[in-house]
């Protein structure tokens, strides 16, 4: 793993249905059509947890019930004595949690925070999460929909933001509504920008005039796909998708607008 360098960590936000969890999707896609020995965590942040079924791994436990466990087993008497309680929990989240595909690392959150404090095990989370990510030279997060995370500052290591937004009323008015928040919560990235999804032809430049009101770029917009909607009902991998698929090349060029690839 390359540490000499800040990792390029990137998250997809937008409301649901948007189309967050098939960006990301695309967007390793073309990552990993590249010649490169960069190595590439996925963070699956939606509660929802459908990133996995999108690239076709079957997923372990998430760790919001790794979470939950150590919670409940962490103030026993007899638990793990003589050892720090936040290398139990790393050591439980890399063992139960993280996924390990061919050429990425996945990292499905799950749900978590059920009823009781989860103060003291989210501060050790804060680090163990920020400790790893910094393990990789690419981290692609799929947040979970709406303005939660962002409320939270699960994003304070984000260099990189991206805002899906579709043809609806709900998409602009979610996409608003997170820059607002960004702005209020003081989350300071290199970049936001703003990726159209399922847009006609007509619509687009209406995207690109509501973005530079609202002082952010588009960095593209994915249009319809039949391959999309074929792979998604076959339960198909996504990164099994033709690199020539319009969806591909539209992600493709996405990738390079915000220095993901050259």
């Amino acid at each position: 793993m390359n540490n000499t360098k800040r990792p390029f960590i990137a998250s997809i936000s937008g409301k649901g249905g948007s189309g967050k969890t098939t960006l990301t999707a695309l967007l390793l896609k073309v990552l990993l059509e590249r010649s490169s020995n960069d190595s590439i965590l996925v963070v699956d942040a939606d509660p929802a947890t459908n990133l996995p079924d999108v690239l076709g791994l079957e997923t372990k436990r998430t760790l919001g019930e790794v979470i939950e466990d150590f919670r409940k087993k962490v103030n026993e008497p007899s638990f793990a004595v003589g050892v720090r309680k936040d290398s139990v929990l790393e050591y439980w989240i890399i063992r139960d949690c993280l996924i390990e595909a061919e050429k990425f690392d996945l990292l499905p959150m799950g749900r978590g925070e059920g009823e009781g404090c989860y103060c003291y095990v989210n501060s050790i989370l804060v680090g163990i999460v920020g400790k790893l990510l910094r393990n990789y030279d690419v981290v692609l997060m799929d947040m979970e929909a709406g303005l939660e995370r962002l409320n939270r500052r699960t994003d304070r290591y984000v260099n990189t933001m991206l805002i899906v937004v579709d043809p609806s009323r709900m998409g602009f008015r979610t996409a608003e509504r997170i820059l607002e928040v960004i702005d209020e919560v003081d989350i300071r990235v290199d970049k936001i920008c703003v990726v159209g999804n399922r847009f006609p032809a007509n619509m687009i430049e209406g995207l690109y005039e509501w973005a530079d009101r609202r002082g952010c770029k588009v960095a593209g917009v994915i249009p319809e796909d039949k391959l999309l909607l074929e792979y998604s009902i076959n339960g198909t991998s996504l990164l099994n998708l033709p690199s020539n698929a319009p969806s591909v090349e539209a992600a493709r060029l996405i990738a390079r607008k915000i220095a993901l690839i050259d």
